[in-house]
């Protein structure tokens, strides 16, 4: 008989959340424009025309936030900061703004004051739109992993000893294929042209991949030469990644697909991280537009990872395509679906179109993530649900989210089964999210957080019911045998 799954006693749970999703503030104390602010300005980008502009007022409420943290038993607390906010301008020659940092310094002392530890988030899509406009942003290498490597410096110095983990970027592959392929993000570039004036998404988005990973591995060196030993902290990049399941398990050419489509949006970042060079199966479709490493970038990058950061939703079938993949396929030259051959669902619908709850899969691609990359050190920096119809209804079955709380202990259950059964190093959980926020492009009709927020209420939180089952889940696994 099989062990109990169990989590050790220190291990690091609680909430994560993102600077334009929940701050508000969006001109406060001297902060600038991000292009998420330019981005929700032209019509038809965001799905209820809505923006950041107040979102949760966290910039305003941070002592309720903390409240909401203990009122949730939380151990951590995963937020991002906003470039724009601490550099309005962006660049390695522009000025600090005092406040702005001032701002999150204090947050940070003011967590750690509630025995709430701090996971720092450098960069989660929202670039000073300053930079977009003087250079291209991600596109132009040279300067954005200058500046990036710049405002890198301010954090790390400014928080000093206070902040033991770091991520230096949010789903780079978000702000590459959605920014800069399908034009879905900001900035919102597109080959096609209905939705952007200008745009390559057969080149642009593996140029930005490859400026993300450069400026991720510079501030990693920064970081490594001039404050970890002072600081004793950690960095890693934070990556998403669905579970790919084979739609016919017997067909080796969907055995291949789904191994290529888990490369091509996992490997496609962390092969780079852990090996020094992209998958041979991006190699070998991509050709020339993939950029190359140097050999000092390569090993510059190579190594850049004190952990890995997990971002995690949903699980997909995967089918083989037998023609040729188009100039700006992102995929892998495959087909996903919710649906096997065998005519079973991978898992109930939810408010989000590309998410279908399937805990096994979560599991599975722990153990895939842990066996490709040499056993690393593991944090999921995000998981969590959507509910279809939650914004329709009233508040007090709102509140009762009981989908959220299965939705919750399947996923937590099973990376429990992954650490005590597969000998997956994961040390750390934080759910998505801690609050119900601005959902990028799907605006505010789509609610992923533990507490509800009232938007037209003066932005007061409730703790749904998933709010306190979350800390009931890990208090049952944590828990010494």
């Amino acid at each position: 008989m099989q062990p109990e799954s169990k989590l050790p006693a220190d291990f690091l749970w609680g909430f994560a959340t993102a600077s334009y999703q929940i701050e508000g503030a969006p001109h406060d104390d001297g902060r600038a424009d991000s292009i998420w602010d330019t981005f929700c300005r032209q019509p038809g980008k965001i799905a209820d025309g809505t923006n950041g502009d107040v979102a949760c007022d966290s910039y305003h409420r941070g002592a309720e936030d903390i409240a909401l943290l203990t009122e949730c038993r939380a151990k951590a607390y995963r937020f991002s900061l906003s470039w724009s906010r601490i550099i309005p301008l962006g660049g390695r020659n522009d000025p600090v703004n005092e406040p702005g940092l001032r701002h999150y310094v204090q947050f940070v002392d003011d967590l750690i004051a509630a025995g709430i530890e701090p996971m720092v988030t450098l960069y989660h899509w929202d670039l000073p739109d300053n930079l977009d406009k003087r250079y291209g942003g991600l596109l132009n290498k040279d300067e954005f992993v200058q500046d990036y490597a710049h405002y890198a410096r301010v954090v790390f110095a400014a928080m000093g000893t206070r902040v033991k983990y770091y991520v230096t970027f949010n789903e780079p592959w978000c702000s590459s294929i959605l920014g800069y392929s399908t034009g879905y993000f900001a900035p919102g570039r597109s080959s096609d042209r209905s939705k952007s004036a200008a745009g390559d998404s057969s080149r642009e988005p593996w140029i930005v991949g490859h400026n993300l990973l450069l400026a991720h591995a510079h501030a990693v060196k920064i970081f490594r030469e001039e404050f970890k030993q002072k600081t004793g902290g950690q960095i890693g990049i934070t990556l998403n990644g669905d579970y790919m399941y084979p739609w016919d398990p017997e067909d080796p050419r969907d055995v291949d697909a789904a191994q290529r489509k888990h490369e091509f949006s996992i490997s496609w970042f962390a092969d780079p991280v852990y090996f020094g060079k992209y998958p041979d199966s991006m190699r070998k479709q991509l050709k020339e537009r993939l950029p190359e490493f140097s050999p000092e970038e390569a090993a510059l990058v190579k190594g850049s990872n004190d952990f890995y950061g997990m971002n995690h939703y949903t699980a997909n079938y995967v089918k083989h395509v037998d023609s040729e993949p188009a100039p700006e396929d992102f995929l892998g030259n495959l087909e996903c679906t919710f649906e096997s051959k065998a005519g079973e669902n991978i898992g109930p619908e939810t408010q989000s179109p590309w998410l279908r709850p399937n805990g096994l899969g979560f599991r599975k691609l722990l153990k895939w993530i842990s066996d490709r990359y040499g056993r690393p050190a593991i944090y999921v920096t995000e998981n969590g649900t959507s509910l279809k119809g939650e914004n329709e209804l009233p508040l007090d079955r709102l509140l009762q989210d009981d989908f959220r709380v299965q939705y919750f202990d399947d996923y937590i259950r099973a990376m429990a089964d992954a650490r005590t059964h597969d000998g997956v190093d994961v040390r750390g959980y934080m759910a998505w999210s801690l609050m119900d926020n601005f959902e990028w492009a799907e605006g505010y009709e789509t609610r992923f957080g533990v507490c509800y927020v009232d938007y037209t209420g003066g932005q007061k939180r409730y703790p749904k019911k998933s709010a306190k089952a979350i800390g009931d889940i890990f208090e049952a696994l944590m828990k010494q045998h």
